[in-house]
């Protein structure tokens, strides 16, 4: 055998163990802390509107009735929903997790295929242990199952496979509606093969239809869902009030996910656009679309940068030179990341509340509960509404209204009203609200996250005088 061969069977071996390695450490970041909160849904609130819909599907009822998100996500999970008598949020987490692994391994393919071995190196290394991407692998929400998709599609359009990104991006728009924003890329890969973009186009269509059949057939009301859930993020969300320009927002928010390799990404993106190859002309583009997408929101979630860490990556290792320093860099997301997963091995503060409602409020007893607490499944709750920009204020945020409607305990956290009181001239009618149970009198119950082995937002239960 030539020495040729042998030298390449030694880099492929190499490679290989660098990214079972690579998958294992991604594997390891997510699965600790995937129980936290369990068996509520306290580490995302999406969850509680995901899974028990996935819990349905396994059992028969096939139109989740509900389009705030496409159906992919759900379908996906409601094999292992079928095996439950009730929604199961640990299940659910559990196919979370492979997906979130899943989308390493295509970090890799999209590297491998964009420019080489190096960046397949960095990318994966970049995404296992990126704190947004590991923290979202936790939960049974969409944008890691987008994420996914999204690579996918972006590797095999850089390999030339028009057809199969066209379904890949079918499948992304399936687990989330902003994935068709990765039809882009796949039109400058195949410029000018307009049969084939045509056939991607048909399979991305029938992806979409097989996956989520239930948004078309029900267009009208997924339209509905649709349009509310873009104005609300056009409009904001609590807790970016005091947040810098959308386009300075999502840059800290991409800057938390990765960490100073982002730096070695914006170097990265200048000399691609200097070397104008195929795979930069590709990636680029999508990086360009999905920024444009960005641009008109005002609420600036963490999660909403997930899509474009992967290629931000690769990007980063699309210099040769520069992967050591890429691979260095990556200690810092690695150490946010290991300090989150040991946050969520720590009891959420709200399952001591559930315990201390359970021993000391009467069970027929009507409580007023904040977004972000406990669900309280068997009680009678007043559910308030979550405050926001250009929302109308709960007129049940009061304590003389909620006494006369026969409310005799509260129950707050910090998740909600710390958000509001760092924005009292926003919301003056709940920031008041808050302040008088304060002032009127002590909790009933009141539980810090500083407090040893805990996590998760301060709770306060209050009873209000007869």
């Amino acid at each position: 055998m030539s020495g040729h061969s042998w030298v390449t069977r030694l880099l492929r071996y190499r490679a290989g163990i660098a990214l079972a390695a690579i998958l294992l450490l991604a594997f390891a970041l997510r699965v600790v802390g995937s129980r936290y909160g369990l068996p509520y849904p306290l580490l995302n609130p999406d969850e509680g509107n995901i899974v028990p819909r996935a819990w349905r599907m396994g059992h028969g009822h096939l139109d989740p009735g509900w389009y705030d998100y496409p159906s992919l996500l759900m379908g996906l999970l409601a094999p292992a929903q079928a095996l439950f008598a009730a929604p199961s949020y640990g299940a659910a987490r559990a196919v979370a997790v492979l997906a979130g692994v899943a989308g390493v391994g295509a970090t890799w393919w999209l590297g491998r295929r964009s420019y080489g071995t190096g960046a397949a190196l960095v990318g994966a290394a970049a995404v296992a242990v990126s704190t947004t991407h590991v923290a979202y692998s936790r939960v049974a929400v969409t944008d890691v199952l987008l994420t996914l998709a999204v690579t996918v599609a972006l590797a095999l359009a850089v390999a030339g496979r028009l057809e199969w990104a066209g379904l890949a991006v079918g499948l992304a728009a399936s687990a989330k509606y902003p994935g068709v924003v990765a039809a882009a890329p796949v039109v400058v890969a195949g410029w000018r093969r307009w049969r084939a973009l045509a056939r991607a186009a048909l399979l991305a269509a029938a992806g979409f239809a097989l996956t989520s059949p239930f948004v078309l057939l029900h267009a009208g009301a997924a339209w509905d869902d649709l349009s509310r859930v873009q104005r609300l993020a056009r409009d904001g969300w609590l807790g970016f009030e005091n947040d810098p320009a959308t386009p300075l927002a999502f840059l800290e928010r991409t800057w938390s996910a990765l960490g100073p390799v982002l730096v070695l990404s914006a170097i990265a993106i200048g000399a691609a656009v200097v070397r104008r190859r195929r795979a930069d002309a590709i990636l680029l583009s999508f990086v360009a679309a999905y920024a444009l997408y960005l641009l008109p929101l005002e609420a600036h979630f963490d999660r909403y940068v997930v899509p474009l860490v992967p290629v931000l990556a690769v990007l980063a290792g699309s210099m040769r030179t520069a992967v050591p320093v890429a691979l260095a860099l990556l200690v810092v997301p690695l150490a946010w990341s290991v300090g989150d997963a040991r946050t969520l091995t720590r009891t959420d503060t709200r399952l001591r509340a559930d315990a201390w409602i359970a021993a000391h409020v009467p069970p027929a007893a009507r409580i007023a509960a904040d977004p972000s607490t406990l669900p309280l499944a068997g009680r009678d709750v007043v559910r308030l509404s979550l405050p926001g920009p250009g929302r109308p204020p709960d007129p049940r945020r009061d304590v003389a209204v909620l006494r006369r409607a026969g409310v005799r305990w509260v129950l707050l956290s910090g998740a909600v009203s710390d958000r509001v009181l760092a924005a009292p001239d926003r919301y003056p009618r709940e920031a008041a609200f808050y302040e008088s149970l304060g002032h009127g009198s002590r909790p009933a119950f009141a539980l810090s996250p500083a407090a040893p082995g805990l996590a998760g937002p301060w709770v306060r239960i209050y009873r209000l005088a007869g």
